[in-house]
């Protein structure tokens, strides 16, 4: 590869990693051919893109983007063969393909994992990040606590409201 599509390489990474909230680095180092397929396979139907790259590069779009993005902690990582998970949506998709991959394999290893400036490093993360709550889930949660305590005096109204009517005409009744 020359310097001129390394340069390349890094302003298309660069735009990627702009425009991306989340991403994974893992290591896929001793997978075969045909399991690294399969595993390419997965992530294609699940809308995973995945990308081997040299880690100079990754590491050189990251740098050049803001600091308050915190990419410094994932450096110590670029180390190794490595591959950048990344998806559209939420934030836990490529942590689950990487389950559902390793049911049966051992790797690809979880590295380090970006997920809206906060970084989580080391595979014993899989079973967090798996867990993980998209943005519209956590505000549909929010909204459902919120409407909660109204609907509760509402009900108590409505169903006070009856009795408070039952009684009144049972009393007419004996009168």
């Amino acid at each position: 590869m020359n310097k001129q599509e390394k340069t390349a390489v890094i302003e298309e990474l660069k735009g990627v990693f702009a425009n991306l909230d989340f991403f994974y680095i893992t290591d896929a180092s001793t997978l075969s051919v045909e399991k690294i397929n399969n595993f390419r396979r997965l992530c294609f139907d699940r809308g995973v893109q995945m990308r081997v790259i040299k880690n100079t590069l990754i590491r050189k779009a990251l740098e050049s983007a803001a600091s308050e993005k915190n990419y410094e902690a994932i450096f110590g990582e670029l180390k190794g063969p490595t591959a950048v998970l990344y998806a559209e949506g939420a934030a836990n998709i490529p942590a689950k393909v990487l389950k559902e991959f390793r049911a049966g394999n051992d790797r690809p290893l979880l590295k380090a994992a970006y997920i809206d400036t906060a970084v989580f490093i080391g595979d014993d993360q899989l079973d967090a990040l798996t867990k993980l709550k998209s943005k519209e889930q956590l505000l549909g949660e929010v909204i459902g606590l919120l409407q909660s305590p109204a609907r509760n005096v509402i009900s108590a109204l409505q169903s006070g409201g009856q009795t408070i009517a039952g009684l009144v005409k049972t009393l007419q009744e004996r009168a």
